[in-house]
């Protein structure tokens, strides 16, 4: 199963890159700019919520297809605590303490940039997040130069990242509140949950449910894809330990069945719809601006400087041993991959700046500036780093998957 879910990731990445690039080569090409912003805001209807006025194609991607993409953020959250590598408090230490360090640095960093601009400091959750498919792409490219177990680590602290940014989404961009519809979605969520207690395993009922929890939370003005991650909360699950993962298992099926669509159409519509920005009339000034810069900075140095600081401390205090099979200077390597935020980033940043497009131009610009130096560095570092571990000085126990 992990071998699956990494490789997976891999080709879904090497996809989501290709995606990023046509959506930046297409922005910029005089007629096929046109088209391509005039397409995104295609108004295909209906009205839904009032809130947001008629259903555009990127409305359409944003709220609701990124929806299966975060209930498979859920189901994979769930899956690990349950029944994977995060089933132990022992096995979450790491990628907790290093997940956490990973999101409070990038955004210290941003709010150091921005601290004179009031009017950004909503952004300030743009760089904590990693792009696990993006990331662990760029280590499918490496092959063999880059541990097994570290893409193992780096896979489970973009999980525990996740559920940060679910968390951030769902706290601190919610605004206007429509407690009618969110009390809608406190009933359809109980009876999945009732449905679950009940010992019902069959997926149709929970997938119909979950379309009416996500039309509730939509309504409610909480973001619609926290309905995603809520949902799959609910999914029954049937514990494997040790071994393949269960056919009968509803969790196991559904997430296998959305994998696929997930990484091969869901996230790359979203890269395509998200990443392009017309860089007509921008100089190579606009990097120095203090919303990109913020972006960029938090990315590529708070990310690393956060991560690593935090494996530092951890195996210096014994609070839990560094990965297995892995010298200091690739898990630097993959601590700069954790700065590629990519999917999550773009995300949060149109989040963070609504009826902005001018900001969210700038957002787009650091994520992809942050981005790109993240996974340059980390990939150099890894292709030249030894492959044989180096002896431990501080003579630690490690962790082997």
């Amino acid at each position: 199963m992990t071998r699956a879910f990494l490789h997976g990731e891999a080709a879904g990445g090497i996809v989501l890159m290709a995606a990023a690039a046509l959506a930046m080569l297409v922005a910029n090409v005089p007629h096929w700019s046109e088209a391509y912003f005039h397409m995104l805001h295609f108004v295909t209807g209906p009205v839904i919520s009032p809130r947001y006025g008629p259903m555009t194609l990127h409305l359409w991607i944003n709220d609701a297809a990124m929806a299966v993409f975060f209930l498979l953020v859920g189901l994979e959250i769930k899956r690990e605590f349950v029944d994977g590598r995060l089933n132990s408090w022992e096995r979450r230490r790491l990628p907790v303490l290093a997940a956490a360090a990973g999101m409070a640095v990038p955004a210290l960093f941003y709010l150091g940039v921005t601290r004179a601009y009031p009017e950004l400091h909503g952004g300030w959750a743009i760089p904590a997040a990693t792009d696990i498919a993006f990331a662990i792409g760029v280590l499918a490219i490496l092959g063999p130069r880059a541990p097994t177990s570290l893409k193992l680590f780096l896979t489970t602290v973009a999980i525990v990242d996740d559920m940060g940014a679910v968390a951030i989404i769902a706290v601190g961009y919610t605004e206007g509140i429509d407690f009618a519809a969110l009390a809608g979605a406190g009933i359809v969520l109980a009876a999945m949950f009732a449905l679950n207690r009940a010992g019902s395993q069959r997926l149709i009922v929970y997938l119909l449910l979950a379309v009416l929890l996500w039309y509730f939370v939509f309504l409610s003005g909480v973001h619609a894809t926290i309905a995603g991650v809520a949902a799959a909360m609910t999914i029954p699950i049937v514990k494997t330990p040790a071994a393949p993962d269960a056919a009968h298992s509803p969790l196991h099926r559904l997430e296998h069945g959305l994998h696929p669509w997930s990484a091969f159409l869901i996230v790359p519509l979203f890269g395509f719809a998200n990443a392009g920005v017309s860089l007509a009339g921008l100089s190579p000034a606009i990097l120095l601006a203090p919303l990109p810069l913020g972006i960029a900075l938090g990315l590529f140095a708070g990310k690393q400087l956060g991560i690593l600081g935090a494996i530092w401390l951890a195996v210096r205090t014994r609070f839990a041993p560094r990965p297995g099979g892995a010298t200091w200077l690739q898990i630097y390597g993959v601590s700069l991959l954790a700065g590629i935020g990519f999917t999550m980033s773009l995300f949060i940043g149109g989040l963070a700046f609504p009826g902005r497009p001018e900001l969210v131009d700038e957002v787009k610009i650091g994520v992809l500036t942050g981005s790109v130096l993240s996974a340059l560095v980390g990939f150099a570092v890894l292709r030249f780093a030894p492959i044989r571990p180096m002896p431990d000085p501080l003579g630690e126990n490690r962790i082997t998957d």
